[in-house]
């Protein structure tokens, strides 16, 4: 796990469950409702906690523990029983399942990130998809849906023109000079929260938030890339009434410049690190 697990429902004193686990259900006869993809793949994250399990811990007595390999073999096999393609309905069926199987777990987070692919031609074969991946996370207690966020993970966006960046502070470390109208490459994650969780299953919204990031990177010319991802926060919550919060963060990867004619034609090569992280977050 690249950081310290988080649980909406507040701070656990121990949590344990399987990570990467990884699922391809494959609609081999391409028989999927209109829209939907014969392939659906994803990696998937499930933490469970309850008192039952405390006693591992404190005394290696396993009595009502499900083994994290069980716990692979069902997210796997569970797939099969899931027939939609929107991860954060996926993600609570899983835990849903789960929770009603075994009486002893309190409280259940999954986590999936998608594994896209895209048709070439047909509907028979297929390559990787990308480079941006749907994520989704869900928390649920035997009482209720505690936690639904969605996200999108892994843009990497490139705009020829119509981005600057000019009159920042300047003083004894300042190298950069003022930019009017720079070629702009900037990678982006970002994810969304609903009021009502359950507003968040069956809702569509992965493909709707993906076009609204790309019409607003190809139309909006900026004074930084801190202007873009606030008008991109700002028509989220605009277009999705659902949605209470949305958290961007942006990189930027802005290519080195080798050689360039005025506006008309340049020449680049890979950004060298460090790079720039801005973050933002809006909510209602």
């Amino acid at each position: 796990m690249s950081e310290l697990e988080q649980f909406a429902s507040g701070r656990k004193q121990s949590y344990y469950g399987k990570g990467d686990v990884i699922a391809y259900r494959l609609n081999r006869d391409g028989k999927v409702p209109p829209g939907q993809s014969p392939v659906f793949g994803a990696s998937v994250l499930m933490l469970v906690y309850g008192d039952a399990f405390w006693r591992t811990y404190t005394e290696g007595d396993n009595t009502g523990l499900v083994a994290t390999d069980s716990m692979k073999n069902f997210i796997q096999r569970e797939t099969m029983n899931y027939a939609g393609e929107e991860l954060t309905e996926y993600c609570h069926f899983l835990g849903k399942t789960f929770i009603d199987k075994y009486p002893q777990v309190e409280g259940i987070q999954v986590s999936a990130v998608e594994i896209p692919y895209a048709g070439i031609g047909g509907g028979v074969a297929f390559a990787p998809g990308g480079p941006e991946r749907a994520t989704a996370r869900v928390e649920l207690t035997r009482h209720d849906v505690v936690e639904a966020t969605s996200g999108i993970r892994g843009f990497k966006l490139l705009r020829l023109g119509g981005s600057a960046f000019v009159g920042f502070v300047r003083d004894e470390y300042t190298t950069l000079p003022d930019i009017h109208n720079r070629p702009l490459h900037m990678w982006l994650d970002l994810q969304w929260q609903y009021g009502d969780p359950r507003a968040g299953f069956g809702a569509g919204h992965v493909r709707q938030v993906r076009q609204i990031v790309r019409d607003v990177f190809t139309s909006f010319e900026s004074g930084s890339i801190q202007q873009v991802i606030y008008q991109m926060g700002t028509r989220l919550l605009a277009d999705l009434p659902a949605v209470i919060e949305v958290h961007l963060e942006a990189n930027n990867r802005t290519w080195d410049t080798i050689a360039e004619r005025g506006d008309e034609l340049g020449i680049y090569t890979e950004a060298r690190p460090p790079y720039g992280c801005l973050g933002l977050r809006l909510t209602r």
